[in-house]
């Protein structure tokens, strides 16, 4: 299909043609380019960045048609204390969510956005979260000045002409705004290689469905289809309109008889997501395939189930960690057609980062240009050194990856990092205990958000930076939805890869060995796995977990299937006082369920 020129658009996405005049007013642009989504369009962004000094090529042989990018040093994560929801009302915001006036945030960028594009192109960039045309995918344009923004959500999103012939004259589509905020006043002013400001707002209007993005060009802040359209701004979508927009993965399980499970799972960012949707089960005869590593929508289908859809094409992955052993379908993911940002760069031009799983090179350039040695002292790559890479490219993509109709999910789990307390796997006593757990999640910090890594935080559903309206009414429309579903919702558990010995050792090995888990989750939902019931949820029975093979000690699998009873009543108060967080919103039910679990506990 061709471009459509701007006088076609009239008649055919006159709401998208009304927003982009209105945002060509505003930022003042050199140049406006409406994104048609062709493969030499994508290699045209790539060449801009490249002759703007923000990329450069890899090796052709080693890591094909793949730049490197660095940012700012100041621009290497999420800004939550900038992130902003500008609900009318601040209590539909809530507490755990920085609230603005809609109103005087719109004042206030406005002045920022004024002028923000001279001297630059102001990409138009038609996107679709979903298969185009899916009932459950939804529709986005998105203005940026920026060739890595626009390049990345070529890769991250369904881009171009499909998806405003899709829309038509429709007006449902959330609209976004998005500035470096570096505008070029001269002619002769030089570019630089990652333009950014000092002042940044990320700002979300869920009741409009806007996002206003100003000053940092960083993923988690800029790819407005990430975490800004796919979670803050459709959650609250899907609390409207009776769905759920929730940070999992998706992946499909398939034992060796050939029957097939989707498993959603949430864990905060760098925890392990990628790894569990992309692992190679030890298990003879036992099949994972990805359908997603990050977002996972989900809608009733016509039979009750719940079916999800991974609204994204790729995969925005932390790169320190991946290796051939922790992630060997990620790391092959990874051998063409990739960005890669703030990694390490090697003597012939290929990519390193720490826990890649070799040896570092005697020589490296670091991620801040700078020469580096293994005796530096300093992480070659950035903690949270990212890769973007084509999902098509997975070698273990599910068939299923990209269906409009979604997939059903039988089980969902939540986790994180717990050094004690939370045992290997337990599975919920019920859908509304299920939202409990998830309710109470703590994970320690990782590089992926600013602050100090390993500060223990809850971070219910692993949702708590992305839900874009009050979690108290989250919580309450997550137990509405197990009403609505009834005996055909997925079942809930909750697992912790994390567990450490008093010595400070990891219990469980992880990775790959999750597989033993996830069969007991499997057959669990197929009612053949036994478990026994405990205060604090069924845990799996003595020999109901495969072990066969696995050198793990019995007082190692011992401690892992521990209910501790003394340190889950050292948690309540403090289960208690997250809870009143949550102020008089706080759902009865998990009220309730706190004072159930106090009690069985004894």
């Amino acid at each position: 299909m061709n471009a459509m020129r701007p006088g076609e658009l009239r008649e055919r996405c006159p709401a998208v043609l009304a927003f982009v005049d209105e945002a060509t007013n505003l930022f003042k642009p050199d140049t406006v380019i409406w994104c048609t989504g062709s493969k030499a369009e994508y290699q045209y962004l790539l060449r801009a960045m490249v002759k703007t000094g923000t990329a450069q090529w890899l090796n052709p042989e080693l890591r094909p048609n793949s730049v490197l990018v660095r940012s700012d040093p100041a621009d290497v994560a999420r800004v939550e204390d900038q992130t902003f929801i500008c609900s009318v009302s601040p209590d539909d915001a809530g507490p755990t969510n920085n609230w603005s006036d809609p109103a005087k945030m719109k004042a206030n960028l406005r002045e920022l956005f004024d002028g923000a594009m001279v001297g630059r192109v102001m990409y138009v960039v038609p996107y679709s979260m979903g298969p185009v045309g899916s009932p459950i995918a939804r529709i986005g344009i998105m203005i940026t000045d920026s060739a890595y923004a626009a390049a990345s959500m070529h890769i991250m999103t369904r881009v171009g002409d499909t998806v405003l012939a899709a829309l038509g004259t429709g007006t449902d589509f959330v609209r976004g705004l998005h500035t470096v905020g570096v505008p070029l006043k001269k002619a002769t002013w030089a570019d630089e290689p990652w333009p950014c400001n000092q002042t940044k707002y990320i700002a979300h209007f869920p009741e409009t469905r806007e996002i206003w993005s100003y000053g940092s060009g960083y993923g988690g802040n800029a790819l407005l289809g990430k975490k800004c359209h796919s979670l803050r701004i459709a959650s609250a979508q899907a609390r409207d309109e009776g769905w759920l927009a929730e940070h999992m993965l998706i992946l499909k399980l398939t034992n060796p008889e050939g029957k097939s499970k989707f498993i959603a799972a949430a864990f905060p960012s760098a925890c392990g997501k990628t790894n569990l949707a992309m692992l190679v089960p030890t298990i003879p005869g036992w099949k994972a395939e990805t359908i997603g590593d990050d977002i996972c929508w989900m809608k009733f289908g016509a039979d009750g189930r719940l079916y999800a859809i991974n609204p994204e094409t790729g995969f925005f992955g932390v790169a320190p960690g991946t290796s051939n052993e922790s992630n060997l379908n990620a790391m092959k993911t990874l051998d063409a057609n990739c960005i890669f940002t703030n990694v390490a760069l090697t003597e012939d031009d290929d990519i390193y980062w720490e826990g890649m799983g070799k040896e570092p090179p005697a020589q490296l350039t670091d991620w801040l240009r700078r020469p580096w040695t293994p005796s530096a002292g300093r992480p070659a790559a950035h903690p949270n050194a990212r890769f973007t890479a084509p999902a098509a490219q997975c070698p273990v993509i599910a068939k299923e990856w990209d269906d409009p109709a979604g997939v059903p999910i039988d089980a969902i789990l939540f986790g994180g990092r717990r050094a004690s307390v939370v045992p290997l796997v337990s599975e919920a006593l019920s859908w509304r205990h299920g939202t409990f757990l998830g309710s109470i999640m703590a994970s320690e910090k990782t590089a992926a958000a600013a602050g100090q890594i390993g500060d223990l935080r809850r971070d219910p559903m692993a949702m708590l930076p992305f839900c874009g309206y009050h979690m108290g009414d989250y919580f309450r429309h997550w137990i509405e939805m197990g009403e609505k579903g009834g005996e055909t919702m997925p079942k809930i558990f909750y697992v912790n890869w994390f567990r450490k010995s008093a010595e400070g050792k990891f219990l469980w090995p992880g990775y790959a060995e999750n597989s033993r888990v996830l069969k007991w989750i499997f057959e669990r939902c197929d009612g053949t796995a036994e478990a026994i019931e405990t205060p604090i949820g069924k845990l799996p029975a003595d020999g109901a977990l495969d072990l066969d093979g696995l050198k793990v000690e019995p007082s190692a699998m011992a401690e892992l299937l521990k209910v501790d009873r003394e340190g889950w009543k050292a948690e309540l108060p403090s289960i208690k006082e997250h809870f009143e967080t949550f102020g008089a919103k706080l759902p009865q039910g998990l009220a309730a369920e706190l004072t159930a679990l106090e009690q069985r506990l004894g």
